[in-house]
C-alpha cells in the first residue's frame, strides 16, 4: 500500500483538457487561450464575485457586462422624489438618509421597493429563511410560549377546585398556549424587503440599495451600470448574495441582477474561469470574456421562457458575440421549428455566432435529444462523456473503468431523421459556483457540463484563427470539429455523435482548409425531415426510395459573384450495403435533389446507422462537406404461441453497458411488464429500465417510461408501463456507469391487454 503522498493528486480530471486536445493545443499556442473571444452564457446568471470570474490572461475584465433578461430583479423606479433635510421616506416607509457625498445636480431621486425572495435562489431563500427563524422568530417566539405555559401550570397546580371566574382565568390561559402554538405554525416570513434610488450624477445612472434595511445608506454600495465599470456589491456575510444593476428608460426601471442557481456560474467556469495562483484550475479558455445573459427566472425555479430567450439573442448579437453556449434544452413535439428556432437561426447564419448546447440528458433511449441542442440545425448539440481519469478525480471510483457516454447522456436520432448529438465532451466538472452557497466549487455533471468543456475549446480554436486572420464561417468551424472528432470504441453514434471534440485537429483543419467551399453550408432535407428514419414496422417492410435536397447555404454577405461561381464536383459514398445513391453530384447555387433507395430486407433485429457522404472530389482528405444521416430500426416480434413474451436469460452486463431491444407491440397490447432477475450473488447491481413509443408531432415524453432501479443480489424487480399496440417499443436495459464488477441477469418483457371480440348475444 502506498504512503500518503506517494502519488500526485489527478488535478487533470477535475476540469477535464486533456481528452479534447485542449492541453496539448494550449502547449503549442499558449497566447491562443480564448484572447479576443467573447462569449455568451445564457443561463441561470453569473456570480462576479466568484473564483475565477474577475480578469482574463491578458487582464481584462472577464465578465463585460451582466444581463436579466427574465425581469425578476426589475423594480419600479418611476415614482420620483426630492429630499427634505438630506432624508427621503422610502416607498418601505423608512427614512432613508441621502449621504452628503453623493452627487445629483437635479435634486431628484427615483425611488423602489423589492422583496428580497424575488430575486433570491431557491436554496439561498430557503436557508435565509431558516437562519432568520432561528434568529429572529425562535428565541422570543419559545420565550413566550414558555412563559404562558408556565402561567397555565402555575394557575392549575393553584386551583384544585376551581369557581366560575377560575374557570374562564383557565380557558383564557389555554387559549393563549394554543394560539402561540398556532403562531409557529402559520409562521410565514415576508423576508428582507429592500428600498431602492435611482438618479443620474450628471454623467451617468447610478442606484444604490438600502441593503442594511436600516436607512443608512452610507454603508450602503453604490453601483453603475456593469457595464460601465464592473462594479457589483453584496446583501451581506449571511446572505453572500453578489449583484449588479442595470438602469433603463431613464431611471423608471431598475434591474437587480443576481445568478438564480449555481449552474450558470458553474457553467462559465468551466469554460472561461482563470485562476492565475493555481492555473490547475483554470477553465479551457482562461483568456476569453464572458456576457452573462441571465435566461433562468428566478421566479419559475430558474425555467426559461420564450421572451426572455428572444431577448438574451438580441444581446448575443448586439454585443457581436463569437460563441453562445446555452446549457438548457427540453423535449420538444416539433424538432427545427418555432420562434425560438428561428431567432437562434438568425444569430447564427446572419451573424455567424456559433450556437453550441447541450444535448439532453434524458438518454439512454433513442430520440432523446432536447431542443434546442440536438433538434436545431444551426446548434451544436454536445453529448457528456466520461473518461476514466474523471472518474478517479471528480467520483472518487475505486478503480478506472473504460471510457464511456454517461448513462443518462441523450441520444439521437432527431425524430426528424438528423443525427442529433453532433460532438462529445467531458460532462462533468468540479468548478466555481456562486458565493452564496458558501462553497467555492462543487462537483456537477450533465450535459449541461460538456457543452461549455466544447465551447471553451471552440474559444480556443477562434482565438489562434482571430490571432494569424484567418477567416472562418460557422459552417466551416462545424464542419472542422466534426470531421477531426475522435470515434471511442463501443460508444454508439447516436450517443457520442461524430466523436469526442479535437481541439488541436480542428485548428489544424481550419488553417490547412481555408476554401471558399469549406467556409459554405449544405442544407440537407428529405421532404420535411432532415434525414431518413425508418422506424416503424410498415416502414421497414419492403425497400423505398427517397428525394434528397442539398442546398449550398451561404454566409450573410457573401458577394454575388462568389455564388455565381460556385461550382462543386461532388462523389457521393455510403459503406452500407442496404443504402444505393448516385455516385457523383454536380453542385451549383441551386437545390439538387438525388435519389437514395433503402432496403431494409434481410437486415437483422436491431438499429441501424449509415451516412450517405458528399465529397468535393479536389480535396477528398478534407472529409465529407455534408451528410445525409440513415437510421432504420428492425422490429422484433411477440406471438400467441410465446405469450407475447421475450425473454433473455444470463445476459452478462459490463459497467455501463447497454441492451436495447426494438419489438412491435402486439395488436391489443396496452401495458407492459418487465421483470428483471439478478443471478449474481453479493452484488447489488443498479440499472436503468427506459423505454419510448415515438408518436408523430408528440415529444418522446408523451410515451416514455423510465425507472431507475437496483436490483438485490440474487432478487428481482417488476415494472408496468402503458404502451401503444402496432407500433415500435424501444426497451433500454442499461448498467449503470459507475457501477463496478460484472454481473449477469435474467429479463423478461411480456406484453398484456383486453381485447373485446364480437360474440353472439341471445335474448
Amino acid at each position: 500500500m502506498a504512503a500518503a503522498g506517494d502519488e500526485q493528486f489527478p488535478f487533470q480530471g477535475l476540469l477535464p483538457k486533456k481528452e479534447t486536445g485542449a492541453a496539448s493545443f494550449l502547449t503549442r499556442y499558449p497566447e491562443y487561450d480564448g484572447r479576443g473571444v467573447l462569449l455568451a452564457v445564457l443561463d441561470t446568471g453569473v456570480d462576479p464575485g466568484a473564483p475565477g470570474m474577475q480578469v482574463t490572461t491578458d487582464g481584462k475584465p472577464k465578465i463585460i457586462d451582466i444581463i436579466d433578461t427574465t425581469g425578476s430583479g426589475d423594480v419600479n423606479t418611476s415614482t420620483v422624489l426630492e429630499p427634505k433635510d438630506d432624508e427621503i421616506i422610502g416607498l418601505s416607509g423608512r427614512t432613508l438618509k441621502i449621504p452628503t457625498d453623493w452627487i445629483n445636480p437635479s435634486g431628484k431621486y427615483h425611488v423602489g421597493l423589492k422583496n428580497g425572495y424575488d430575486f433570491y435562489p431557491k436554496a439561498l431563500k430557503e436557508r435565509i429563511q431558516k437562519e432568520r427563524k432561528e434568529k429572529l422568530w425562535d428565541p422570543v417566539h419559545r420565550l413566550v410560549l414558555a412563559e404562558a405555559c408556565r402561567k397555565q401550570d402555575e394557575f392549575e397546580a393553584a386551583h384544585n377546585s376551581p369557581s366560575q371566574e377560575s374557570k374562564l382565568m383557565k380557558e383564557e390561559l389555554q387559549s393563549q398556549v394554543e394560539l402561540l402554538n398556532s403562531f409557529e405554525k402559520k409562521y410565514n416570513d415576508p423576508g428582507p424587503v429592500y428600498d431602492c434610488l435611482v438618479w443620474h450624477d450628471g454623467e451617468t445612472w447610478r442606484a444604490c440599495l438600502d441593503s442594511s434595511e436600516s436607512g443608512d445608506l452610507s454603508n450602503c454600495t453604490v453601483l453603475r451600470n456593469y457595464k460601465e465599470s464592473q462594479e457589483y456589491g453584496s446583501f451581506g456575510t449571511s446572505e453572500m448574495l453578489n449583484y449588479s444593476v442595470n438602469i433603463y428608460d431613464e431611471g423608471n426601471l431598475l434591474s437587480i441582477v443576481t445568478s438564480g442557481g449555481a449552474h450558470g456560474t458553474h457553467v462559465a467556469s468551466i469554460a472561461a474561469g482563470y485562476f492565475p495562483d493555481d492555473p490547475e484550475r483554470n477553465g479551457v479558455a482562461p483568456g476569453a470574456q464572458i456576457l452573462a445573459i441571465k435566461i433562468g427566472d428566478t421566479r419559475l425555479s430558474t425555467m426559461e421562457t420564450g421572451t426572455g430567450l428572444i431577448r438574451a439573442m438580441i444581446e448575443a448579437i448586439k454585443y457581436k458575440c463569437d460563441l453562445v453556449n446555452y446549457s438548457y434544452g427540453e423535449a420538444t413535439h416539433w424538432p427545427n421549428a418555432g420562434r425560438i428556432c428561428e431567432v437562434i437561426n438568425e444569430a447564427v447564419w446572419k451573424h455567424n455566432v456559433i450556437y453550441v448546447s447541450s444535448a439532453g440528458n434524458n438518454g439512454p433511449c433513442l430520440s432523446t435529444v432536447g431542443c434546442p441542442g440536438g433538434t436545431t440545425s444551426s446548434v451544436i448539440g454536445v453529448g457528456a462523456y466520461v473518461s476514466p481519469e474523471m472518474m478517479v478525480a471528480e467520483y472518487s471510483l475505486r478503480e478506472k473503468l473504460p471510457a464511456n457516454q454517461y448513462t443518462w447522456s441523450s441520444r439521437g436520432p432527431s425524430t426528424d431523421g438528423a443525427l442529433g448529438v453532433s460532438i462529445s465532451a467531458p460532462g462533468g466538472a468540479i468548478a466555481s459556483v456562486p458565493n452564496w452557497t458558501l462553497r467555492g466549487t462543487q462537483l456537477m455533471n450533465g450535459t449541461s457540463m460538456s457543452s461549455p468543456n466544447a465551447c471553451g475549446g471552440i474559444a480556443l480554436v477562434l482565438s489562434g484563427l482571430k490571432a494569424n486572420d484567418v477567416r472562418y464561417t460557422v459552417h466551416s468551424v462545424r464542419r472542422a470539429l466534426e470531421n477531426t472528432a475522435v470515434k471511442v470504441e463501443n460508444i454508439h453514434v447516436f450517443a457520442q455523435g461524430h466523436g469526442i471534440i479535437q481541439v488541436d485537429k480542428a485548428y489544424d483543419y481550419l488553417i490547412q482548409n481555408s476554401s471558399f467551399a469549406n467556409n459554405i453550408g449544405f442544407t440537407v432535407t428529405v421532404g420535411n425531415n432532415r434525414g431518413i428514419y425508418l422506424r416503424d414496422p410498415a416502414q421497414v417492410t419492403a425497400p423505398s426510395d427517397h428525394g434528397v435536397g442539398i442546398e449550398p447555404f451561404f454566409p450573410e454577405n457573401t458577394e454575388n459573384t462568389e455564388r455565381i461561381s460556385l461550382q462543386l464536383h461532388l462523389a457521393l459514398t455510403s459503406n452500407a450495403p442496404w443504402v444505393q445513391c448516385p455516385a457523383h453530384l454536380e453542385l451549383m447555387n441551386q437545390c439538387r435533389h438525388i435519389n437514395i433507395r433503402v432496403d431494409p430486407r434481410g437486415l437483422r433485429e436491431g438499429v441501424h446507422y449509415t451516412e450517405v457522404c458528399g465529397y468535393e472530389i479536389s480535396m477528398p482528405n478534407a472529409g465529407p462537406l455534408f451528410r445525409v444521416p440513415i437510421t432504420v430500426v428492425i422490429p422484433g416480434r411477440t406471438n400467441e404461441a410465446s405469450h407475447y413474451e421475450l425473454k433473455f436469460t444470463d445476459v452478462h452486463f459490463k459497467p455501463g453497458q447497454i441492451q436495447r431491444h426494438f419489438i412491435e407491440v402486439p395488436a391489443g397490447a396496452t401495458w407492459a411488464e418487465v421483470t428483471v432477475c439478478s443471478s449474481s450473488p453479493d452484488v447489488t447491481a443498479k440499472f436503468v429500465l427506459h423505454a419510448v413509443q415515438l408518436v408523430k408531432q408528440k415529444a418522446y415524453r408523451s410515451h416514455e417510461f423510465y425507472k431507475f432501479s437496483s436490483v438485490p443480489e440474487k432478487g428481482s424487480v417488476t415494472e408496468a408501463f402503458p404502451v401503444l399496440g402496432e407500433k415500435t417499443i424501444e426497451f433500454c436495459i442499461a448498467r449503470w456507469w459507475a457501477s463496478l464488477h460484472d454481473v449477469s441477469i435474467d429479463y423478461t418483457v411480456s406484453f398484456r391487454g383486453i381485447v373485446c371480440t364480437p360474440s353472439q348475444l341471445n335474448i
